[in-house]
């Protein structure tokens, strides 16, 4: 689209969003103007955002998304327009939006859209077509398609291919996080690594995705779930989330596992909890990981035939795993209010700095 004028008109809107400037810039938000959705486009009026570790590593540069940039990806919200050619979705659907995929290549003819070959695009670089609605800052287009959402605002865009919709009655703030770190979480579990009854389960990691990870092994029936975290607090939540056993010190734990999640990203921990798993047992790689070798012996993969395997927003189709997910909520087996805290969207500097501390689980922006 041309640059646009200053102010709302008939059909566009004032919104207020949380901008990050540059990189490592704290959030300032301001007042954008927004267009109608173009094709393949929802406008949704965000009524809750998850904060996530990936919202953080965002904001300080570690992944490519262009600055001026509105970040958030664990949106919630009603549907309040749709472009030209959306049918599937109408206003006044209440939605959960989660990451974007492009629906035609192999992984997503595979119900695997997390590992897209325009997964990098869609998701990281903020990638729009000409005719696609933008936010405008005075004559200035700001970034505003993070995974398909970028919902650190009072209204965002979405994409029918990353849109879930809800029951009415179904409380969203609490529902948002769904949309990335709990599916990531309950996904390694329950779909990528298909956890049977009775197995032993190491989760590195009680933040929101390991204490997801935890509740799906509680589900899946495994019969030993361990949890490492250097949070004594997170550590006695994982016990009372179903963990039969917590530690500080990795290396204090007994081996004898046949899965081993990592969600910290400390890629030093990795070949002791290789030597951890029973043979033909599997290390899932779920953390944010700087680049560099991590030490592994091979012969200690081969000769045990032990699996490492990178997971993707848990291996899962938001579409088909969501709603399971929100099944297990309302039967009492995803008590996710015990991992959130809600903060008003102005607060959005303090929830993340208290994401970044660990003195909070899981942050909820309310807008």
């Amino acid at each position: 689209m041309s640059m646009q004028p200053i102010g709302a008109t008939a059909d566009r809107l004032n919104v207020r969003a949380a901008i990050t400037p540059a990189v490592g810039a704290p959030f300032a938000i301001e007042t954008l103007v927004m267009d109608p959705p173009g094709p393949d486009q929802v406008r949704v009026a965000i009524r809750a955002c998850g904060v996530c570790h990936t919202d953080l590593v965002l904001q300080h540069g570690a992944l490519p998304v262009p600055f001026p940039v509105i970040l958030g990806h664990e949106g919630a919200g009603v549907i309040e327009a749709v472009g030209p050619g959306v049918t599937d979705l109408a206003v006044g659907d209440h939605v959960l939006l989660s990451f974007d995929s492009c629906g035609t290549c192999p992984a997503c003819h595979d119900h695997q859209p997390g590992y897209c070959v325009e997964f990098v695009p869609r998701n990281f670089l903020a990638s729009h077509a000409p005719q696609d609605g933008g936010l405008w800052r005075h004559d200035e287009r700001i970034s505003a398609n993070i995974f398909g959402q970028s919902a650190f605002a009072t209204h965002a865009y979405a994409h029918p291919r990353n849109v879930v919709k809800i029951a009415p009655e179904l409380p969203l703030d609490v529902l948002a996080p769904l949309g990335c770190g709990i599916q990531t979480g309950a996904g390694t579990v329950l779909e990528t690594l298909q956890v049977a009854r009775g197995e032993a389960v190491l989760v590195m990691g009680a933040g929101a995705v390991g204490l997801a990870a935890v509740m799906a092994a509680r589900i899946a029936g495994a019969g030993r779930i361990a949890v490492v975290d250097l949070h004594t607090n997170r550590l006695a939540l994982a016990e009372s989330l179903g963990a039969h056993e917590t530690s500080t010190d990795l290396a204090g734990l007994a081996g004898g596992f046949h899965h081993a999640i990592d969600t910290t990203g400390v890629s030093a921990l990795l070949p002791m909890a290789l030597d951890k798993l029973v043979q033909r047992g599997t290390l899932a790689l779920v953390g944010a990981y700087a680049p560099g070798a991590i030490g592994i012996e091979p012969a200690a993969v081969m000769s045990m035939g032990r699996r490492i395997v990178g997971v993707v927003e848990g291996g899962i189709d938001p579409q088909r795993f969501i709603p399971r997910l929100i099944d297990h909520y309302l039967a009492g087996e995803l008590p996710l209010e015990r991992l959130i805290t809600f903060f008003p969207f102005d607060q959005i500097e303090a929830a993340c700095a208290q994401s970044a501390s660990g003195a909070v689980i899981k942050p909820v922006l309310r807008m």
